[in-house]
């Protein structure tokens, strides 16, 4: 075992992390600039603030080295500091950044883009998902002339726009005239939705939709929207933002063979480097362009988003995600990780209260109550004994710079964790291992 990875005592603290949190509330609306990586989402005072990462590892600014899991929201799936991608960028570094004009760099990203997701006719890149997911749905307003959006029900996030908030408890600031465009459809249900677009009949411009989760979709499922979208007249939207690189190389779309009329990627797209992309129908993305007759639409048109050293960084992660076999590691790595909690969770009794759900290459974990319901207060228990043994992991999903003893170690530690999970399960009662207030969901009403 990795002995910088050896198990902490129960009064594991982090001082100077606890003070920069501090400091981080003072100054930054939430504390993150992003809700999920927000010290709520962690037991209280266990919340560590990151000096720096390389590869699978991270430190925080207390000296305590993490595997770390779900790096960056799932953008870093390469591993931190990859060289690679690294080099890439610095070689753009010296060139410049931002031009008045297009750069070379632009046609570049695209080429190696269009021959990875080739399902794709055109791609216009931007910084982060909402800025593409949003555009995609304009775009289909646009061609369809409808005002209502169709998104599923089942999926956690879309946008930080208000087409998407508004649907969320943390809709304050949303008009309701906004909300009121906005419907919902169930993910693997046909009836279902041909029920919504027969009830807004020539009203829902796009069904907008991650083509997998947590969950495989059904044999037909994707294909049977793909001809509702069609008979419907509306728009099919895939947002690929998880399941770009990690389901293949190609995306979900790639995997299963559905094409949608739009998509949009991000995430593991950059390796951490900001950059996202929408794709799609030439004849659906030329209406943001110059080369039509009809009316023109706003469709993506950001200070930022050639950035020359993100475009280096995407081209670099695509090169490598094809040559290097990415995807298929992703996928290994996850089986062998959810073969080895499982047997760690049933070997101490708790195998069905700490569930491993998801595609091997995009493994989450459900913590169950003595009830077998999902729990803040089981979750809070399971995420200190895994930060004591040294594991950020807010979720199992894996990059590819993860090793065997990193695995191995993981394993080690969720075991450790479990039997002090069966310890709180037996006296119904987890408070007693809390040791503060529980972890929060990130969308609820009041802070």
């Amino acid at each position: 075992m990795d002995t910088e990875h050896t198990e902490r005592t129960e009064e594991f603290a982090l001082p100077r992390s606890r003070m920069a949190n501090e400091r981080l509330h003072a100054m930054i609306p939430g504390g993150a600039h992003t809700y999920a990586k927000g010290d709520d989402q962690y037991p209280e005072n266990l919340a560590p603030v990151i000096s720096h990462g390389r590869g699978a590892h991270v430190w925080d600014i207390d000296g305590n080295r993490y595997i770390e899991y779900g790096s960056g929201l799932r953008s870093v799936s390469l591993g931190h500091a990859h060289p690679r991608v690294i080099e890439a960028v610095r070689r753009e570094l010296d060139r410049g950044s931002n031009f008045v004009r297009p750069s070379i760099v632009e046609v570049e990203a695209a080429e190696r883009f269009l021959a990875t997701v080739p399902t794709a006719e055109m791609v216009k890149f931007a910084k982060n998902g909402s800025d593409v997911t949003t555009a995609a749905v304009r775009l289909a307003r646009a061609v369809t002339g409808r005002p209502r959006v169709a998104i599923c029900a089942d999926h956690p996030f879309f946008s930080a726009d208000d087409w998407f908030i508004g649907t969320t408890p943390m809709s304050a600031g949303v008009p309701a005239a906004t909300n009121e465009l906005t419907v919902a459809f169930p993910y693997g249900d046909l009836a279902a939705t041909e029920e919504l677009l027969t009830r807004y009949q020539d009203e829902v411009a796009c069904l907008i939709l991650e083509p997998a989760t947590h969950t495989e979709p059904t044999p037909g499922y994707l294909a049977g929207l793909r001809e509702l979208a069609d008979r419907h007249g509306c728009v099919l939207i895939f947002d690929e933002m998880i399941t770009g690189f990690r389901w293949s190389e190609a995306g979900a779309q790639g995997l299963y063979g559905v094409v949608p009329d739009l998509s949009t990627f991000g995430k593991a797209l950059g390796n951490g480097f900001a950059v996202s992309a929408l794709a799609g129908r030439r004849d659906l993305m030329e209406r943001g362009g110059l080369r039509h007759s009809g009316d023109r639409v706003f469709l993506l048109s950001t200070t930022h988003g050639a950035e020359t050293h993100s475009l280096a960084a995407a081209m670099a992660v695509l090169t490598t995600y094809v040559e290097e076999g990415v995807t298929a590691r992703l996928h290994a790595l996850g089986e062998r990780l959810a073969a080895g909690v499982r047997d760690a969770a049933a070997g101490m009794g708790v195998g069905d209260h700490i569930v491993v759900r998801g595609r091997a290459s995009n493994l989450v974990f459900a913590t169950l109550d003595e009830n077998r319901q999902p729990s803040q207060q089981y979750r809070t228990l399971f995420l200190r004994r895994l930060l004591a043994g040294g594991v950020l992991a807010p979720s199992f999903v894996v990059s590819s710079a993860l090793g065997d003893a990193d695995i191995e170690h993981t394993v080690d530690v969720v075991a450790q964790a479990c039997a002090v999970y069966r310890k709180a399960l037996d006296a119904a009662d987890p408070t007693p291992w809390l040791a503060g207030r529980p972890v929060k969901p990130v969308f609820r009403r009041l802070a």
